[in-house]
């Protein structure tokens, strides 16, 4: 694939901060594989905010999981995360700290989860900034204290000695983002951080992370479900499916002229309930990713669907873009 000229708003691939290539995820339990991820191939510009989207269960959590080894004992994970030449999934978890938090960090979907109930949040981000930046007493807190200033905390030095439970879901996901940046990262892994908020919390979270993406020139990969959240943040979108990656493009290329049956499904879905018309809804169900066919994943559910479709899949490129179709879409 060919890398095109960059454009003010979409930074240059020519130099990935991290290429992830043939990822596999694979988990076994109960007599049975559950093939999570099929090889997903992907990279992440430094500064770029990649947006990965699909519905539920396929495979965006379980790909920025991989990344950083948090996909759990009862998966099998092969292919590279590849970061200056380094394969995060081929590091044990000591070798991983030096990544986790430092160079990658994650934000969670939940973030009362995410927290731990029983500590403090101040007592939490002392603990990143002792292990990662080295600070300890009146310099922790100082440091902390900007971190929650950095992120709009109000009063910043009562918040480090509240818990988890006496703030509001848009304040605990303010001291996630605080806890990630704690030791400036060049990416940030953030799983669905709105999913929880109302919409006008979410509208200052995503605020926050453009101004971070754009004062920091941190690299964000932003899992969602939300289109509407994709056209406002991101530089480029990927597309998943069962598992795989079926299309690749800027945001401006996928909502224009999107190229997947798949992608076309989702937008129009979300531009009929825009304009007040009668919901449209992508026929059947996603497939069970214990036994998938040899061809499209998607072909059960797609009103293009053909013998072909069932057999076999075609990689298309053009430029920058990808999309795993067999027919020629525009």
């Amino acid at each position: 694939m060919t890398t095109s000229p960059p454009t003010p708003h979409q930074p240059a691939l020519n130099a990935p901060l991290l290429s992830i290539r043939n990822l596999r995820l694979e988990f076994t339990g109960q007599g049975r594989t559950v093939y999570a991820l099929r090889g997903v191939d992907l990279d992440i510009a430094p500064g770029e905010i990649l947006a990965v989207v699909g519905e539920s269960g396929s495979g965006k959590s379980v790909t920025g999981l991989s990344i950083l080894g948090l996909h759990g004992k009862t998966a099998t994970v092969t292919g590279e995360a590849l970061m200056a030449d380094t394969n995060l999934l081929a590091l044990d978890a000591e070798a991983l700290r030096a990544y986790r938090g430092r160079r990658i960090a994650m934000i969670f979907q939940e973030p009362m989860t995410a927290l731990n109930p029983v500590f403090t949040v101040g007592y939490q981000l002392f603990e990143i900034l002792g292990l990662h930046a080295g600070l300890k007493g009146e310099a922790a807190e100082r440091r902390a204290i900007e971190l929650f200033q950095k992120v709009g905390i109000p009063e910043p030095a009562l918040r480090l000695k509240s818990y988890p439970f006496q703030l509001s879901g848009g304040m605990r996901q303010r001291i996630l983002i605080a806890m990630a940046i704690a030791a400036g990262p060049e990416l940030i892994i953030a799983d669905e951080p709105t999913t929880a908020l109302d919409v006008t919390i979410q509208a200052q979270i995503l605020r926050l992370l453009r101004e971070i993406n754009e004062t920091e020139k941190t690299a964000i990969m932003f899992i969602t479900h939300d289109l509407g959240i994709v056209a406002k943040l991101a530089h480029r979108v990927a597309v998943m499916y069962a598992g795989e990656i079926v299309e690749l493009g800027t945001v401006a290329e996928i909502f224009e002229t999107p190229r997947h049956p798949y992608t076309q499904a989702l937008l129009a879905s979300v531009h009929s309930a825009a304009r007040g018309e009668k919901l449209h809804a992508i026929p059947g169900a996603p497939p069970t990713l214990t036994a998938l066919p040899a061809g499209c994943a998607f072909a059960p559910r797609c009103k293009l669907k053909t013998d072909a479709c069932e057999k076999t899949i075609t990689l298309q490129t053009e430029q920058r873009r990808a999309w795993r179709c067999i027919h020629r879409l525009s």
